[in-house]
């Protein structure tokens, strides 16, 4: 191989744009829906908000919102190409504290609703009218 062919080959990714890498890590659906989620402070670099465009290397520390989730990760891998899941979750490792927060407030919600059962059909006018006279505001 000559010196001349080593100048040509193509340099190694050493950084990536944040929402770029997000969409790629399938932590959302679109890229602008990453722009948008780091753009409102729901993706944090190091403990800071961070911008858009900011580059994210191996091995900075992000939390990133997304719902009622929270992730605490660990880049491990770098792409810009968004890819079958498998090899999304091979750029980052998620913290073992964070993923268990997030099981267990999985299961706070789950239980909350467990003994709420929607009524079947519309109140009938004399329930209309108890609960109109419970002064339910969302009633009227």
């Amino acid at each position: 191989m000559s010196k001349q062919d080593d100048t040509t080959a193509a340099p190694v990714q050493a950084t990536v744009r944040l929402d770029l890498w997000l969409w790629a890590a399938r932590f959302y659906k679109t890229r602008s829906l990453a722009r948008q989620a780091v753009e409102t402070g729901k993706v944090e670099v190091g403990g800071q908000r961070a911008k858009a465009s900011r580059a994210v290397r191996v091995g900075d520390a992000l939390k990133v919102a997304r719902g009622e989730e929270i992730f605490e990760i660990a880049v491990t891998g770098l792409s810009d190409t968004r890819g079958p899941a498998s090899a999304a979750q091979a750029l980052y490792a998620e913290t073992e504290a964070s993923r268990v927060a997030r099981e267990q407030a999985r299961a706070l919600r789950a239980a909350e609703r467990n003994g709420y059962r929607a009524p079947e059909t519309k109140p009938d006018k004399r329930a209309r009218r108890l609960i109109k006279a419970l002064g339910d505001i969302d009633a009227l």
